[in-house]
């Protein structure tokens, strides 16, 4: 028995989503939103692709306007110095002379920042990330994943989310920073506590959830580090080494600039990995078509390995653009700038969302029905220009040898009951989806 379409992804009518278009506010989202929202994204794209906010602020929803936000970075900061102090300075949890430790993470790690850190810190990390080394990285993975599907094989069922998805990502980064694997239990737990704080609406638990999060995770970060100065690692494949010998004298990062891009790199890898693998196989038990289509795909190409990373790595970058594991993006105007024939002024925020220009009819055919076999697909889940995502070849790795292995093991597997959500809107995935294999 497969579970209906409509228990992974319950429809929406057309009624309600001009409800919620016309009212809409980041700030008070209904749950039928969060669990499907595109529908609303769709009014909103015809009819106010710049849609002034509640708060003042700005959502765009076309492609074309997120594309020129993107590549304009003389225009646009990713700094959240000034977004971020009301947010996260609030007392009891911090102030101008004692920063939130939230505060203090969101606006030091690489994603929020502006060159001259910014730029520092991708070439460290980059340095680390080349496609040689992500190569390298392949035959590891691969066993990691044949060890997971041979757990899964002996009970026969399991949960895609926490027995599989998870389990990836946070082993993979977990190897690029040499945390040993004894001691990566804690690290979903905090990285979704303190990600989960850049939801447009946070409450009082989830705000000192995150803040207690960053603190446990920063003091086992100074004694991983304290660890790799007196043993550093291979810096052509240690990230954790790269960043703390720097790029010479001068290119040193701060103990604070190193431990919060730590965090980072822990949480941004495996968060949205774990979606991504996780949104993969749940869509594709939300159309049966698909599925078949590739495995078909994947059977025509078992003696052509090439030819079947190319069909995987399509099939990865469909469901990236059809549920990208981040939906939301932030930028600040540094400058009066026009935007999609809007004259926004100085200091202007804006609300770049992704989800809703990943399904862009003006740029992609039939978006709401995935195309395995799609090419070019201009998504813009990597996000685009100086902040495009730094591992973006890694997650399409994970992602086409997760999604690839699972299937050619168990090409018949099903959901045994709907998926469970995880009821955000930044970042779209699931907590659970229970499967028979």
């Amino acid at each position: 028995m497969r579970v209906a379409p409509s228990a992974i992804t319950p429809p929406m009518s057309d009624a309600r989503a001009q409800q919620i278009a016309q009212d809409f506010d980041l700030r008070s989202l209904p749950a039928d939103f969060l669990a499907n929202p595109y529908p609303v994204y769709s009014v909103l794209r015809e009819q106010q692709p710049m849609r002034r906010m509640p708060d003042g602020s700005w959502l765009l929803t076309r492609h074309a306007d997120l594309v020129a936000v993107y590549r304009d970075a003389a225009s646009f900061s990713s700094d959240k110095h000034i977004e971020f102090a009301p947010r996260f300075n609030l007392p009891p949890h911090g102030s101008a002379e004692a920063p939130a430790p939230l505060y203090q993470h969101h606006t030091t790690s690489l994603v929020f920042s502006d060159p001259p850190l910014h730029t520092r810190v991708r070439r460290l990390l980059m340095g680390a990330l080349t496609r040689r080394a992500i190569a390298e990285m392949e035959a590891g993975l691969v066993q990691l994943v044949d060890r997971l599907l041979d757990s899964l094989a002996g009970r026969g069922a399991g949960d895609l989310i926490e027995d599989y998805a998870a389990a990836i990502p946070v082993e993979v980064i977990g190897n690029l920073l040499g945390v040993p694997l004894a001691e990566r239990g804690p690290l979903r737990a905090w990285s979704l506590a303190i990600l989960g704080a850049l939801e447009p609406s946070l409450s009082h638990d989830q705000h000192a959830l995150g803040n207690r999060s960053v603190l446990e995770m920063l003091d086992y970060l100074r004694n991983l580090v304290e660890r790799r100065r007196r043993q550093p690692g291979d810096p052509e494949h240690d990230v954790l080494t790269r960043l703390i010998r720097g790029d010479g004298p001068d290119e040193q990062l701060s103990e604070l600039e190193l431990l919060h891009n730590c965090i980072f790199l822990l949480n941004a890898g495996h968060e949205t990995t774990t979606n991504l693998i996780g949104n993969a196989l749940v869509l594709l038990q939300e159309h049966p078509a698909a599925l078949d289509s590739l495995l078909r795909g994947l059977h025509g190409t078992r003696h052509q390995p090439e030819a079947q990373e190319a069909l995987l790595t399509r099939a990865v970058d469909e469901v990236l653009r059809m549920e990208s594991s981040n939906q939301l993006g932030n930028r600040r105007a540094l400058r009066p700038v026009r935007v999609g024939g809007v004259d926004l002024p100085e200091g202007s925020l804006v609300t770049l969302c992704i989800g809703a220009a990943n399904r862009d009819p003006a740029v992609f055919s039939q978006p709401g029905v995935p195309d395995l076999e799609r090419d070019p697909n201009r998504h813009l889940a990597f996000g685009l220009g100086i902040h495009q995502c730094a591992g973006l070849h890694l997650a399409r790795l994970e992602g086409r040898i997760a999604l690839g292995r699972f299937l050619a093991r168990f090409p018949g597997y099903r959901l045994s009951a709907p998926p469970v959500r995880g009821g955000r809107a930044r970042f779209r995935g699931f907590l659970s989806a229970p499967v028979l294999l």
